[in-house]
């Protein structure tokens, strides 16, 4: 089996060499970037499971702002993890907060991401299966215990039918370019 690390490395490095990613570069270190989030997450968005959700909680990474500008553009609550106060979150309806600078002149800090519904987490690879793996720290790094659904991003490119690590977490949608991967729930043994 391949180490998380490892496996990160790999997926950064493709999209490095495939120029598949925007700043920050290197994607190294970060959750990516990926060509195509925007339509990544229109996909996601539109999704039936996504569109009955009023408040999401959304991570706050740079791949993640079309989704959250989207989203807020639509009339849903977003909830962002504040970047410096652990545990807390940005409160926010005005589509200006989507952008992180803009969080603490239009949001409101809260303490608990109340009526949430769902969760949408970057992620620097993920699976058909719904295994998600991020960046290997921070706020959504084992998964956020919140018991709403968790989705995700993802350029095809960081996508894999079974990741060769142990997943993170586990998401029930993936939203990709133009697509939304549903995966299987997993099998119980009765």
């Amino acid at each position: 089996m391949t180490l998380p690390g490892t496996w990160r490395e790999t997926v950064w490095t493709r999209l490095l060499r495939e120029r598949a990613c925007g700043y920050p570069l290197p994607p190294h270190g970060h959750h990516p970037n990926f060509v195509g989030a925007a339509q990544a997450a229109r996909a996601l968005l539109s999704h039936p499971q996504v569109t009955r959700h009023r408040t999401l909680v959304v991570g706050g990474d740079r791949v993640l702002y079309p989704l959250r500008k989207l989203a807020l553009e639509a009339g849903v609550a977003i909830y962002v993890p504040h970047q410096t106060r652990e545990g807390w979150y940005w409160c926010l309806s005005d589509p200006a907060g989507a952008q992180l600078r803009a969080m603490p002149r239009v949001g409101e800090p809260r303490l608990h991401p109340e009526g949430a519904q769902a969760a949408v987490l970057a992620c620097v690879a993920a699976d058909r299966q719904g295994g998600r793996l991020g960046k290997g720290f921070g706020w959504g790094a084992r998964g956020l215990s919140l018991g709403v659904p968790e989705y995700t991003l993802a350029h095809p490119l960081m996508l894999v039918d079974v990741l060769p690590c142990p997943p993170d977490s586990q998401v029930r949608l993936i939203g990709l370019p133009g697509e939304v991967v549903a995966p299987a729930p997993p099998q119980t043994l009765d």
